[in-house]
Order: C-alpha cells, then sequence, then structure tokens
C-alpha cells in the first residue's frame, strides 16, 4: 500500500527549500565579497625594513605600520580592505575595487617623513614637531590650493625663522617630503620645473605662529592627499614591494561573466547525466546539489570569505565531487537490488556500506585542501578555503540530504517491484533465495584481466615516465613569474591586436619586451613578460598609458626573487606534506601496503602533469600547484574506492594462500568499481571541460593542469594503485606462505579454565 502522507512530505520539504533559497539567493550574491580578480583592484606584499641604520624592526613596528597603512586607506575610501601581517616582517595589502590603482599605490608606500630643511639641506625640524591629525587641505588668497599644519612649539619655529633669515640672500625655508640622505639636494632641485622639494617659500620676517603653510603647484587632490597623507601618520621604516598584482576592473568582469557561465553550462550537464543515467536517484541528486550550491554560498557569505577566481571554479569542481558521493551510494543501492534485495533493504544496505568509503575518500581530499591552505599565497588559499566549504557541503547534502529525500519515497513503497525507476533491469536481478553476494555480481568489466596484464601496464607507465624525464631534460619547465621572478602584463583592448604594435607601445613608455604573446577569442589581449620586477612607477606609467589607449587598465603582477624562491619552497613541501599524511590516514584505515601504493601512484599522476606542461610549453604559476594538489586529493579519493573494495573482499576470502587469491581480488575489486570510476571522472571531466570552453583565460592553465590529471589520476588508480599493491602483497605471501585478511576472534573455549 502506497503511504501518500511521505511523498507529500517530500513535496513540502522540497517547496520549502525552493522557496528558502529563491527568496534569499540574489541577497546572499548580492553580499558576498568579490576577490580583486573579479572587480578588479591591487594586492601587494610589503617587506618592512629599517629606516635608518641601526634601527630595529620589531612585532609592534610591524604592526604600527600595519596601522599607519590601515589608515591610508580609509583616506582612498576602499570598502573593506584587507591587512595582514605576515612571516613576522611583510604586510599584505588587498584592495579591490579600488578605482585609482596608481594613487592608492602611491599612498600606501609614500613614507610621508616631511622635513624642514634650510638651503644646505640641513635637518631643522621634522614630522615629529608638527601636531597629529591637524593637517588640513585649504585655499590661499588667490584661490590656490594649500596645505595647512600646525607645530607644537610655537617658539622653536619662531627660531628656526629667525635663523633662515639671517642666511640671506638665501633665506628660503626648504619644506621636503621623503628626502633621501645623500640623493636629494636642493640645489640640484631649485632649477628644475618640477623639483622634488614641495615648497621653499623666502622668510621675509621671524615668524611667531604655530601655523605653517605648504605651497606648491598642487591641484586640489594633490593638496588632499598631501594632507591625510600627513595624518595618517609618517611611516616609522621603509617598505620593499617584494610582490604585487593588479587587475584592470574591464578584465575582473570579464572573468567573472565567463566563469559563471562555465559554471552554469557544466552543473546544467552533470544534472543532465545524472538523470539520465540513475533515473530517479539522479533527479534527487540535482536538488541536493543545488542546496549544496546554495548552502556553499551561504558559509562563505557567513565566513566573510573573498570569492575569487580559483574560488568559482572551486565550487564548480565541487559539484563534479558531490556527484561522487552520490554516484557511490547509488551504485551500492543498484548492487543490493541486483542480488534480490527489495528496494526498501537494498536502499538501507547500500547507505551502510558506502558511508564509510564517502567518508575516507572525503577527509583525504580536505587533507589535500588544508595544506594547500596552509601554504598557498592568498588567491591559492581562497581556492582552498571553497574547495573545503564545497567537500563538508557536499558531505552533508549527498550522504544525509540525498538520503533524506530518497527515503520518503523508497519508505511510501510506490517504486516497490519498479527497478527501472532506480536505473535496474528486471533481467539483472537475481533470486534473492540463491544467496547472492553483492561481491560476486557480474558485472560489464569482467572480460578484463587486470592483474594479468600489470606487467603492460607497469611497462606503458614506465615508457611514459622516462619520455617525460626527456622532455623535462630537454625543455625543462616554463616557469612563470610565481617562482623565476620579474613582471608579467596583461593588456585588454578594444579591437584585434598585433605583436609589433605592442612592441611599438612599450618602447614609446621606454619598457620594451621582446617576450610578447596575444591571444583571446578575438585576438584582443596581449601578454607581455619582463624577467626584472617593475617598480611602482613603472607600473603606473604602463597603467596611464594603455588606459588611456584602450579604455582598460591592463593587469600587472611583479614578483621579486626572494618571493620565488619562497614560492618554489613552500608549493614542494606542500606536496611532501600532502604525500605524508596521506600515507599515514590510508595506513590507519587500511594496511602500510595501500598507503604507500596511493601514495606512489600520486606521484606518477603529479609527474604527468609537470611533463605535459614541459612538452607544450605553458606557463607553470601558483595556481598550478593549486591543480596539482587538487588532482592528488581527487586521486586518493578514487584510489580509496577501490581499496575499499579490495578490504571487502579481502575479507571475504578469510585468507590468501596463493598469488592467484590476490590477483583475483584485485580483478573482482576493480571490475565491480570500474562503472563507479568512469561516471566519477566523467561528472568532473564534464565539469573541467566547462570550464576550458567557457572559463576566464586566467584560469586556462589550471584548467587544462585540472584536466591532464583526473585522466592519469584514474589511469593510475585502475591500473598502477592495485597492482603496485598486488606486487607488495605477493611479497608478503612468500614470506608467511599464507595471509590472514580477518583477524580471528577468541573462542570461549580457547580461555584459560578456572
Amino acid at each position: 500500500m502506497v503511504k501518500r502522507g511521505r511523498i507529500i512530505a517530500f513535496f513540502l520539504l522540497v517547496f520549502l527549500l525552493a522557496g528558502t533559497m529563491g527568496g534569499t539567493a540574489k541577497n546572499i550574491l548580492d553580499n558576498i565579497k568579490l576577490g580583486l580578480d573579479l572587480q578588479g583592484g591591487f594586492e601587494v606584499l610589503y617587506e618592512v625594513k629599517p629606516l635608518k641604520d641601526g634601527q630595529e624592526i620589531t612585532k609592534e613596528t610591524v604592526s604600527n605600520t600595519a596601522d599607519a597603512l590601515d589608515k591610508r586607506i580609509n583616506v582612498l575610501g576602499v570598502s573593506e580592505p584587507n591587512i595582514q601581517i605576515e612571516d613576522g616582517n611583510r604586510i599584505r595589502v588587498q584592495l579591490a575595487g579600488v578605482e585609482d590603482q596608481n594613487q592608492a599605490r602611491e599612498i600606501l608606500s609614500t613614507e610621508a617623513n616631511l622635513s624642514f630643511r634650510d638651503v644646505n639641506d640641513k635637518l631643522r625640524l621634522d614630522g615629529s614637531d608638527l601636531v597629529s591629525g591637524a593637517a588640513k587641505q585649504t585655499f590661499d588668497e588667490q584661490n590656490n590650493p594649500i596645505v595647512s599644519l600646525k607645530l607644537k612649539d610655537r617658539e622653536k619655529f619662531y627660531q628656526l625663522t629667525k635663523d633662515i633669515l639671517g642666511m640671506a640672500p638665501q633665506n628660503q625655508l626648504v619644506i621636503w617630503l621623503d628626502y633621501e640622505e645623500g640623493k636629494d639636494s636642493y640645489k640640484e632641485e631649485a632649477g628644475k620645473q618640477d623639483p622634488k622639494f614641495l615648497s621653499a617659500p623666502a622668510v621675509s620676517k621671524p615668524i611667531n605662529s604655530d601655523e605653517v603653510i605648504i605651497e606648491g603647484s598642487f591641484t586640489v587632490e594633490e593638496a588632499q592627499n598631501l594632507a591625510s597623507l600627513l595624518n595618517a601618520g609618517a611611516l616609522p621604516v621603509k617598505l620593499d614591494e617584494v610582490y604585487s598584482t593588479s587587475v584592470g576592473a574591464q578584465f575582473g568582469q570579464q572573468a567573472l561573466d565567463k566563469t559563471v557561465l562555465a559554471g552554469i553550462v557544466g552543473i546544467a550537464i552533470i544534472f543532465l547525466f545524472m538523470i539520465a543515467y540513475y533515473r530517479f536517484p539522479g533527479l534527487i541528486a540535482t536538488i541536493t546539489l543545488s542546496v549544496y550550491l546554495y548552502l556553499v554560498l551561504l558559509i562563505f557569505d557567513l565566513m566573510n570569505g573573498v570569492l575569487t577566481l580559483p574560488g568559482i571554479a572551486a565550487i564548480i569542481l565541487g559539484v563534479g565531487m558531490a556527484v561522487d558521493a552520490n554516484i557511490i551510494t547509488y551504485e551500492r543501492i543498484k548492487e543490493e537490488m541486483r542480488v534480490g534485495k527489495p528496494i526498501r533493504s537494498a536502499f538501507q544496505a547500500g547507505n551502510k556500506s558506502s558511508f564509510l568509503t564517502i567518508l575516507d575518500a572525503n577527509v583525504t581530499t580536505i587533507l589535500a585542501a588544508t595544506v594547500l591552505f596552509v601554504y598557498g599565497t592568498s588567491s591559492v588559499k581562497g581556492f582552498a578555503t571553497m574547495l573545503i566549504v564545497s567537500i563538508l557541503t557536499s558531505f552533508i547534502t549527498a550522504v544525509w540530504g540525498s538520503r533524506l529525500l530518497l527515503s520518503l519515497w523508497v519508505n511510501s513503497r510506490v517504486f516497490n517491484k519498479k527497478p527501472g525507476w532506480f536505473g535496474v533491469k528486471q533481467s539483472e536481478i537475481k533470486d534473492l533465495a540463491e544467496n547472492y553476494d553483492t561481491l560476486d555480481l557480474p558485472t560489464k568489466f569482467d572480460k578484463f584481466d587486470f592483474a594479468k596484464n600489470r606487467k603492460k601496464f607497469f611497462a606503458l607507465s614506465g615508457i611514459l615516465l622516462a619520455a617525460g624525464i626527456i622532455v623535462l631534460a630537454i625543455f625543462r619547465l616554463n616557469l612563470g613569474i610565481d617562482f623565476e621572478s620579474g613582471s608579467r602584463m596583461q593588456i585588454l583592448a578594444d579591437k584585434s591586436l598585433k605583436t609589433e604594435q605592442v612592441k611599438k607601445e612599450l618602447e614609446e613608455v621606454n619598457l620594451p619586451s621582446d617576450n610578447i604573446v596575444i591571444s583571446g577569442d578575438e585576438q584582443n589581449v596581449a601578454v607581455v613578460r619582463y624577467t626584472d620586477d617593475l617598480n611602482k612607477n613603472q607600473i603606473a606609467k604602463l597603467k596611464d598609458h594603455f588606459n588611456k589607449l584602450y579604455g582598460a587598465e591592463p593587469s600587472i603582477s611583479t614578483v621579486s626573487p626572494v618571493i620565488g624562491k619562497e614560492l618554489a619552497k613552500n608549493a614542494m613541501k606542500a606536496v611532501a606534506i600532502a604525500s605524508i599524511g596521506i600515507i599515514i590516514y590510508v595506513t590507519f584505515r587500511f594496511e602500510w601496503k595501500m598507503g604507500v601504493a596511493s601514495v606512489l601512484a600520486l606521484v606518477h599522476d603529479a609527474f604527468f602533469i609537470i611533463a605535459f606542461f614541459s612538452l607544450t610549453r605553458l606557463e607553470v604559476d601558483i595556481t598550478f600547484i593549486a591543480a596539482v594538489l587538487t588532482i592528488v586529493g581527487y586521486s586518493i579519493n578514487d584510489t580509496i574506492v577501490t581499496f575499499d573494495r579490495i578490504r571487502e573482499n579481502l575479507h571475504k576470502k578469510r585468507r590468501l594462500k596463493t598469488a592467484e587469491d590476490i590477483e583475483d581480488v584485485v580483478n573482482q575489486s576493480l571490475r565491480q568499481t570500474m562503472g563507479r570510476s568512469v561516471n566519477t571522472v566523467l561528472t568532473v571531466v564534464i565539469a573541467v571541460i566547462a570550464l576550458l570552453i567557457f572559463g576566464s583565460e586566467s584560469i586556462l592553465n589550471f584548467s587544462i593542469a585540472l584536466l591532464v590529471g583526473l585522466i592519469a589520476g584514474t589511469y593510475s588508480s585502475v591500473f598502477i594503485a592495485a597492482q603496485l599493491w598486488l606486487v607488495m602483497k605477493k611479497k608478503e605471501l612468500k614470506k608467511k606462505g599464507t595471509i590472514k585478511t580477518v583477524k580471528e576472534k577468541k573462542k570461549w573455549s580457547d580461555e584459560p579454565q578456572v
């Protein structure tokens, strides 16, 4: 008898979810902060250095400097800036959505050390003699913009002007901003049309006042900026830019539009695939995946996270990974149905047997994402954060959400004797009385003898690895500025570009480069590389020039040699730590041989990505490392599902007496999990291909690395990891003679009798 109440409960629950999501989604999307790669802006990493010889850089000094930078950002009116102290003496500043990047960079990095000197450059007064926060922009009698200051000691200034008056005819009081000892000189600058000092008024009489007026050829904006700088406080240190990246607003908007489109297309195809292949459970999966997307954005908003381009890619990838949990569960349910169990029993058994597999797979992926978060740069941290949130959310929605919704239909009994709704043909179902086990079921892959052909797989991988080593030795990697240091500029034009044309424009601003690549759908994007890291003045010059020329600010990134080495070191450390963590976890959950086999397979996958990038000359940047670690997590996910089934088949055998026993276990396990492996990789590949075709060019290399890694990862999970375990297990068997696969419990009769 059909229990209609459960079906009504299902629809009420779905309508409640749809209403909640529909009513709040727009507000959530509006509230989410976009990173600078999606709305334009810039990020700079400063290294705090002593301003004077003998000065010590303490935690307090760095903290005070960060506070001064924060005050200056407030002057710019940027909403929600991000300032972080890193590695003791570094300060990272992120300003998303700032309109005038050149002005912002200038205000941030200017030391604002005001000094009053005579014509012989002797220091008479400095910023410490000023009243804090009293500087203001005003106008003189001729309505020219000036800056008004207040001094702490009126008598001190009176004495200074009296001394200057005695130096006639050179009775100028020279006011400097950021005077450099040994480099700057009044006598050299005085004859120039645009001198470095702010102003040099002649003193005609001693001034008995606590107010000082700075005059100059200021615009109102320049006078306001100077007053704001002085009020924000003089930086007590020197700031060196060791890393910076800036994205033009047009680039950001274009990247956002393209990547969102890629997400919509990729997710829509995944939804259609799930419904077509898994029928009604696939429909339930699309509902829970929609809830997953909503929850990910809601949690990210509540975390006050910053959504970046790689972050959107993480959401799209997360859908593919969330589908994996559904696929594992649905495949298990279908197996239980095929041995003749009623749908309700099959549903309960399938959910129970799939839970630990899904848990293990998700834990290892989170492990890789956590390492990525700890050792990644800001945009990579955003990707890692979103990946962790996605995995945790997908676990909740795919495991409990799907089960809850599907259980309402299963327990309503509407599907009794209707296996077709679950994608199972009546002809595939065995008689329950025959006592079939799910591990005995025939599969579509029974003709494949994976264990027998292992030497062929090893030989193929060996040949490819050898070819990869040769390719790397000849071509090496095309390292981006993240690892080699230097500068990279991306120009967006409103028309097609030619290399010679861009080269000519660069020569006009005295910043020539021979490394120019034209790309884009309409050949309207030029990527220019410099071996040196450009300074702020050169960046400002390039931004102004190309903004006037094409109406869009170019995106420019610079990395110093120090940071380049650190990024490379951290990347290697991240991969090593993730690998060790995976070995430990897999050893704890399974056995050490499986842990070692898993990591060797991961190294195999990572190497193929590296060799592919070397051969194709694609640029290797920090997002490449994010892709490698994502594949590390995803590949181990796939491998663990295989090893989980191997463990089940081992328990069934109880003892391994011959090499053939081990080969049977491997063959059975791979045949039983092959369908799930194909379907899982297919869904994630759909998401990645959508990113490749429709996504932003900024993450093109990232997407390619993911695609290559997914293919290599699936191959290694099936043909390498399990076969390596087989080889190690055979050696153990040879040594022991027989292997117990189940710990036998002591019988009561075995206990010592009293």
